[in-house]
Formats: C-alpha cells, structure tokens, sequence
C-alpha cells in the first residue's frame, strides 16, 4: 500500500513530504493507521542533527492510532486494536525487561538505525529504503510497527489525547514520580515546561510536593505550568534559586528536574547548585551527544551527598504505566485535555516545529486524514 509520510533527507533541512510504498506486515510485525502524532523536540534534535540515525528517515515517535493487520507470530494486538505507540519498545524478556525496567530494553539500542528488529525495511520509496524514528515513524498515515512497540488501550480512549502518553507524558510525570522520587512535602525545579516540563509539574503535585517551580523564560508556557500544577513559576534559574532557599528557609530544594529543549552545561549546574544537601538533579533533555553538559565540583556532591541521575521514558514501563497514566487520566489525576496547544495537518508538519522553537506550543500535534 502506499502512504504520505513527512521525512528527513539530511540535517538542517525542512521535512519533506514523500509517498512511500509500505510492506505488508511480516514476523512479529503490525500495520498501523496513525490517527495522532505529537511534535515532540527529540525530533526536532534528529531535524538539527544533534541526534544522528539513519536517513532518510521518517519522523515521528509519539502517536496512537488503529491496528490494520497483523503478521504471523503477533500475539500482543489484534486487528481493530486501538493502540498507543511507545518509542522505546519492550521485549519482555532481556535482562532491563525482566528486572522491571524497560525504558532501557535491549531492543531500544537500535532504534535510530531505521529497521525493525530482524532488519526488516518497511517503507521504501524514490530513495531506496526509508527507516523509522524510534520504530515507529508517526508523521505518517500508515507505518508497520514490531508488536514490542505498541500497547493497547481502550477503544474508548480518545486517540487524540492517548497519543500524547507515547512520549511526552510518561516521559515528564515519571521523571518527578519514578526518577525523582518526589515526597510529600517537597520542593521541586522543574526547568523547562514544554511537552515533557508540564508533565514533570503534574508529577511532582500529584506526588505530594508543596511546592513546584517552573522556571521558563516563555510568559506564556509560565502560566501554562500555574494551571498544571506548578505554585510558582518564574523565569530564570536564578529566581528558582532564591525562591526554592526561601521556601525552605534556606534548605534549598529537594529535586531538580531538567527538561529544557536542549541540555547545556549550564542550566545542569545551576540545578546542581538548587538542590538541598541530599538532594536529586534528574537530567530529561536531550542535546549533542558528544558535548560534556555536567561540569560541577564533584567535592561538593561528595561533601552534600548530592545526585545527578539520568532518565529515560520517565523510568516507566510501556506495557504497565501507558494503561495507568490513561486510568489516571479517566480518574481527572492527570490532565491531557489541555496539553495540546494547537494541532497541524501533515503537511504543516515543519510550522509545527518553527511553532515550537517559537515557544508558542506546550504540544502540538498532527491530525492524520484518512
């Protein structure tokens, strides 16, 4: 079959709209019809080429939409599924699987080369073969997926909000949850408050914390993280600084949680220095791999029993914690009504990121035409 799919030819260059010819699903393997795509700023990384993977590659890592046809050997879905797509997929069965951690599944190592497991090339097209980000290649109507990556939900579910909970949502909530550890009566940074910010600002409120600062130079996105959950919203590191030490009549914040577009040195130490004595810096964004970004006195984090820790996927688990956060969802414990500031058509695809850099989006998000 063919489908229209917004794809990378090479770094610095707007996406293009290309026809592909898409495979039948083979071992393993699911037809998908997106309904949902989010933006989400990994992508635009890819765009930028601060991540590098194989091109042309079809964009796209945060969707939901509707399983066509299956392959042999699928046993986790079934024609007529509603499903959620999730970018880091989970075997069930490597070691990180099998120890409950599969935001770091063995299978997500390969994710930016294209193919899916078995080096199947779905799609292909004028030039060759095309590859998928993440497996999953949302900024497209039609896409084969591997089974490992899509979890399904409830047909009552609406797809436009279920597809913000393959990425952003997890992503955010379980930094502050999961990674974090936010108690009841804490103090917690949030720096940035894009798509993954806001929801690390509904973690960290529906955890217990007394007080959540988002720090955003964007006014707006300010007062998008007041209605999420944040108590204070301000627009430096500074600011955040001086007022978590206030707060806590000098204590300093418990968490830090970093989740602005692109890591810097910079704003990692600045968290380093906000955080309390035992306190937790928890790194989210995302930058050049091969630029040092944590650069702070290691004789402080000796001396203060400081942390600095990585997280993926929020270290939550697709196949458990998607159906949760959307039970939460149900429940009005977390909100996704209100996450998507605008949403685009396909082709409107490369607005949807100049959108972005602009700071004029929490999310955004493609409406797939069928």
């Amino acid at each position: 079959m063919k489908t229209t799919a917004a794809v990378i030819h090479e770094a610095g260059r707007p996406l293009e709209l290309v026809e592909l010819d898409v495979a039948a699903p083979g071992e393993g393997e699911v037809l998908i019809r997106y309904t949902h795509a989010g933006l989400c700023h990994s992508d635009l990384h890819v765009m930028q080429g601060d991540m590098k993977g194989w091109l042309p590659l079809v964009l796209g890592h945060e969707g939901a939409g509707v399983v066509e046809d299956v392959g042999p050997g699928v046993t986790r879905v079934a024609p007529g599924d509603h499903v959620v797509c999730s970018f880091i997929p989970s075997c069930g069965h490597c070691h990180w699987c099998a120890t409950g951690q599969q935001a770091i599944c063995d299978m997500g190592a390969n994710i930016m080369r294209g193919f899916l497991p078995g080096e199947s090339w779905p799609l292909s097209g004028p030039a060759g073969r095309y590859g998928a980000m993440c497996m999953l290649g949302t900024f497209s109507q039609y896409g084969v997926i591997h089974q490992t990556s899509a979890v399904r939900i409830e047909p009552d579910l609406p797809l436009d909000k279920a597809a913000l909970v393959g990425c952003g949502v997890p992503t955010g909530w379980g930094s502050a949850v999961n990674a974090a550890d936010v108690r009841a009566g804490e103090t917690v940074v949030v720096y940035g408050t894009g798509g993954i910010g806001i929801n690390a600002v509904q973690g960290a409120r529906h955890a217990g914390a007394v007080n959540v600062i988002a720090v955003d130079p964007v006014a707006t996105k300010r007062e998008a993280a007041r209605q999420f959950g944040a108590t204070h919203a301000v627009g430096t590191a500074d600011e955040a600084r001086e007022l978590s030490s206030s707060l806590t009549r000098g204590v300093g914040a418990a968490k830090a949680i970093v989740t602005v577009g692109t890591m810097t040195s910079e704003v990692v130490s600045q968290a380093f220095d906000a955080v309390s004595k035992a306190g937790v810096v928890v790194l989210v964004a995302l930058g050049d791999f091969d630029t040092r970004t944590i650069e702070v006195s290691g004789t402080v984090a000796t001396l203060w029993k400081k942390t600095i820790r990585g997280s993926l996927f929020g270290d939550c688990n697709p196949t458990t914690d998607i159906p949760h956060l959307l039970g939460l969802y149900r429940t009005g414990d977390l909100e996704l009504d209100g996450l998507v500031t605008r949403t685009y058509a396909l082709d409107q695809v490369n607005q949807g990121y100049d959108d972005l850099l602009a700071g004029h989006n929490i999310r955004g998000l493609i409406v797939h035409e069928h």
